[in-house]
């Protein structure tokens, strides 16, 4: 995220939620992921001097955690979908297509089946998952 563009959140309402989070724990239990991403967020613009300040947390912790979310955000995320064109009209003899998700895995085997129709099928269920 570049310095100039605002953050979802605030410093403040970090900060608000770092006390709650405080004032809420049993006993010394590390700060909570949610927490240190949205910290990591506000120091990317605020800094991450100030934003170890306002927040009580040690700044080379904060500035690992900037670093690595800025990380993650350079990396290209991968295609969602890629429509395969077959030249040729032919039958395919068998085709098996495994698709796997976050929370379910869905296999579809075809025989005698066209290219044209695999395309129209896949998009037709991509449509309809979205």
């Amino acid at each position: 995220m570049p310095r100039n563009r605002k953050p979802t959140v605030s410093l403040e309402e970090v900060k608000a939620r770092f006390a709650e989070w405080r004032r809420n724990r049993k006993g010394k239990v590390p700060i909570p992921d949610e927490l240190w991403a949205a910290a990591a967020e506000v120091a990317r613009t605020e800094g991450v001097s100030r934003t170890s300040t306002e927040l009580s947390v040690e700044w080379n912790h904060l500035k690992r955690r900037v670093a690595a979310a800025a990380e993650r955000s350079s990396k290209p995320s991968p295609p969602r979908f890629v429509e395969l064109v077959a030249p040729r009209e032919e039958a395919l003899h068998e085709c098996v297509i495994e698709v796997e998700g976050r929370r379910s895995k869905l296999r579809i085997q075809l025989k005698g089946a066209s290219a044209s129709y695999l395309a129209t099928l896949s998009r037709e269920l991509w449509e309809s998952a979205s």
